[in-house]
């Protein structure tokens, strides 16, 4: 039996096996040890050529994967926020490639990513689904695009990233192993957990743990265990895009907005575009560079003054360190100390170490030894 029935056999068995208390412990087993199998196969199928991705090298400050089902204007929507040129056609699979765009926006270059066409089955890889996922592995941010009178297919798309090991905003379950030498597995929890302890050891004993120290930080389900147990899981915030907006009739407004509501989405928190017309797109560069989580540093350049026009691009949360780390060369080896003058610091040009917490439109002086 090869390794695509015995994850066909593993799932129908899940699927046919009620869940309860007494059934949880096999439950857990069995998709222990489907994850194990689906990474065998992946391991497989990359190795022979097969299941690959499709190559695109990433440029820019960060890239953004547009996932869709066919039709839905993700080429449309690519060419109107880049310089991008992506055949556009009003048929399934125009885009037979991925398509990158340079989307630029607040002195930032954001890398736009039009993957074909998502179908159902995509993650046992039927549609080439499979290389079309491995692009939005290596993403920063999924921008879901929908077509306003499909917002059901919002479910399919996030189900067929989950298969894909790709999980949507959430962070990864607070699960910690350190092997050890001798001893057995040892669980400790912080929380008081659902599953029980030897639930827990057999899902680490399938997946190659014979001796090793456990921690559960949260309460987590069987899903949650594997995940925090896996380390091919990627975990990416999105954003939901409603495209065809422009041919949404007063009346048909409130069935959208139920309809987003019915898969947990905001209507105030989607985006509603028209990628034909041109409309909303303002909004939608806005909710992307906030999703990133990017900001702008202005070097104060000596001799030169602030070089406003060209901001050093960062992630939140970054550091002086993290600053010259991006320069490179001379500011990385021959550091002495900042200035910064913005809502990071106490006071105009404060004196800085390398561990200071940079915050948007901060200016930076770096100051380094002859």
């Amino acid at each position: 039996m090869g390794l695509e029935e015995e994850i066909e056999e593993i799932e129908e068995e899940i699927a046919e096996t009620p869940y309860n208390k007494s059934t949880e412990a096999h439950i857990g087993r069995l998709k222990s040890k489907l994850a194990q199998k689906k990474e065998e196969l992946e391991k497989q199928q990359s190795g022979s050529g097969g299941g690959g991705g499709y190559a695109v090298e990433k440029h820019g400050d960060a890239t953004v994967a547009l996932v869709g089902f066919p039709s839905v204007g993700k080429s449309t929507l690519l060419n109107a926020l880049t310089n991008a040129d992506s055949e556009v056609g009003e048929y399934e699979f125009t885009t037979l490639d991925v398509n990158p765009g340079m989307l630029q926006y607040n002195g930032a270059n954001i890398q736009m990513l039009d993957v074909p066409g998502l179908i159902e089955g995509a993650a046992e890889g039927r549609g080439d689904g499979q290389a079309v996922l491995s692009v939005v592995r290596t993403a920063d941010l999924v921008v879901f695009v929908m077509d306003v009178f499909e917002i059901d297919q919002y479910a399919r798309l996030r189900e067929e990233l989950y298969k894909n090991d790709v999980r949507v905003d959430t962070e990864p379950p607070r699960v910690t192993i350190r092997r050890k030498g001798k001893g057995g597995i040892d669980v400790n929890a912080s929380a008081d957990l659902d599953l029980d302890e030897e639930t827990i050891k057999q899902v680490l004993r399938d997946q190659g743990f014979v001796n090793a120290n456990v921690t559960v930080g949260e309460q987590v389900d069987i899903d949650r265990l594997i995940d925090g147990v896996m380390d091919n899981r990627v975990y990416l915030p999105s954003i939901e895009v409603v495209n065809k907006a422009d041919l949404i009739e007063p009346d048909y407004l409130p069935t959208v907005e139920e309809n987003l509501r019915d898969h947990d989405i905001d209507p105030d928190e989607a985006v509603f575009i028209s990628a034909e017309e041109g409309k909303g797109l303002d909004a939608l560069k806005e909710r992307i560079w906030d999703a990133l989580g990017l900001i702008r540093i202005y070097m104060d350049k000596p001799g030169r003054g602030v070089d406003y026009e060209e901001p050093l691009i960062l992630r939140s949360g970054a550091t002086v360190e993290d600053a010259c780390e991006k320069l490179g060369g001379e500011f990385e080896e021959r550091f002495r100390f900042a200035r910064v003058s913005g809502s990071s610091a106490k006071h105009d040009e404060q004196q800085v170490g390398q561990d200071h917490e940079l915050a948007d439109e901060d200016v930076l002086r770096l100051v380094t030894r002859k």
